[in-house]
């Protein structure tokens, strides 16, 4: 909902009964200041969700955010709004961040991209919930509503139980099986717990400072892909569409639909694009599913970015003015059918344990960062070229990613995390049966310090 806010609010701001006046220039700060919080909120995360768990850090991410909506609610000036989306950029990175951990790290591997891609369903429930309601209500009205959910979603996570993962890196082994029992449901949980302790110590085993994202064949893949993963999302144009989707539609000449209506379309599209890859991940895949996604996004961003060159070039498109909301909805179908639904799930299977927390923060730090750079990149070739230049990079990085994802990105369907880490080593999985000895460069390159491999 904090993410989703300014596509509907800032016209209201900006309108003749705005109960706070604001320029255009303040108007556009409004979407930045969420992305600057949330990169400031890094370091925050880095620490939190290794010193209180990743249960722990869930809550203080929902409790910041239930105190920036109050703040916006009775806010009387910009700067306390300002004040409040930097701190929901700091809240909303802690949840990116310890919510893929959290989930990757208590489900089953049969249902782990099921479960870790309903993060954005989530997400996307609270962009349409928001587009619903906001154009047609008072602006402390949709505060309210994410106060309510903030409070449910506080007091239900306060009793559920931690990640077992989590808990024997810490070593509190007993409090791992109890937990493991009430996720599993069920009392015999050996086998998988024997299989987690070994992985926990086997990762324990691995250089855990942060030069060995750089210095450790394997982790410096991880952090390649999903570096260039979460920047590919927003250089897929997703920011630029969610907080600008109403100017977007009304400088195209959509005269079918309201800009709010379209809005609505837009954001329940993508639900309906995200329940439906999040049912196709675990079968289909997750390279499948981004190669499809970033060839459909493209052509759409492509159609769109030939549509406003035409229009602004004095050709009349009024007889195909339906095909810019036609292809936006396709985008948002395209999008979050792949693009914008599987990085979340391969950003908690790629790292291991000793450097999960400052991997994932990292990769956090290029969504957040990229999601900056293209609100500028549009907003600045916009006003100097016209609107069509944007959309012609943004259509240039959808087929990049296709690209990049079918020469370096591993299928990871199916695998338990410690399949996935021996994967990133360049091992053959049929290696985990068995004891390898290594070399001590070896040892050295692959960041441990045993001399056998895994034995699951």
């Amino acid at each position: 909902m904090q993410y989703g806010w300014t596509a509907p609010t800032v016209p209201i701001l900006l309108g003749p009964d705005t109960p706070i006046k604001i320029t255009e220039f303040q108007a556009e700060w409004l979407e930045s200041v969420l992305m600057i919080g949330a990169c400031c909120g890094l370091p925050v995360t880095m620490y939190l969700v290794d010193k209180i768990g990743r249960k722990k850090s869930l809550l203080v991410s929902a409790a910041t955010t239930f105190t920036a909506w109050i703040i916006m609610a009775v806010a009387r000036r910009i700067e306390w709004i300002y004040v409040a989306r930097f701190f929901s950029g700091m809240a909303g990175d802690m949840a990116f961040v310890a919510a893929p951990m959290f989930i990757a790290e208590i489900a089953d591997q049969k249902i782990r991209g099921f479960l870790s891609s309903l993060i954005y369903i989530m997400m996307l429930t609270g962009i349409l919930l928001l587009y619903c309601v906001a154009p047609f209500v008072p602006i402390w009205v949709p505060c309210v509503i994410g106060l309510t959910i903030n409070a449910i979603g506080m007091l239900v996570f306060s009793f559920q139980p931690d990640s077992p993962y989590y808990l024997l890196y810490k070593n509190r082994p007993d409090e791992a099986k109890r937990a493991l029992r009430r996720l599993r449901q069920r009392e015999d949980v050996d086998t998988e717990f024997k299989d987690i302790s070994a992985a926990i110590d086997r990762q324990k085993g691995e250089k855990g400072r942060f030069q060995d994202l750089v210095l450790v064949d394997s982790n410096r893949k991880a952090l390649v892909i999903m570096v260039m993963l979460n920047s590919s999302q927003h250089m897929s144009s997703i920011s630029v569409m969610l907080m600008n989707l109403h100017s977007i539609l009304e400088e195209a000449g959509a005269v079918y639909v309201a800009a709010s209506t379209g809005a609505i379309i837009f954001s329940a599209t993508m639900f309906c694009a995200a329940m439906s890859a999040s049912l196709a991940i675990d079968n289909f895949g997750r390279k499948f599913l981004l190669c499809c996604s970033g060839v459909c996004a493209g052509l759409c961003l492509l159609t769109i970015a030939t549509y406003f060159t035409l229009k602004n070039n004095g050709f009349d498109v009024l007889h195909v003015s339906w095909l810019p909301l036609l292809m936006v909805m396709l985008y948002a179908a395209s999008f979050k059918f792949g693009i914008g639904l599987v990085p979340v799930v391969l950003t908690a299977e790629l790292f291991p344990a000793r450097v999960k927390a400052i991997g994932m923060t990292l990769s956090d730090l290029c969504y957040v960062g990229f999601a900056v750079i293209t609100l500028q990149i549009y907003h600045g070739l916009k006003n100097a070229f016209g609107i069509h230049v944007p959309f012609f990079i943004f259509a240039c990085s959808c087929f990049c990613t296709v690209i990049f994802t079918i020469f370096y990105i591993p299928e990871t369907k199916g695998k338990t995390l410690e399949e996935i880490q021996m994967i990133l080593k360049g091992q053959e999985l049929d290696d985990l049966q068995k004891p390898k000895a290594v070399s001590e460069d070896e040892n050295k390159k692959d960041g441990t310090y045993k001399n056998e491999a895994f034995v699951p």
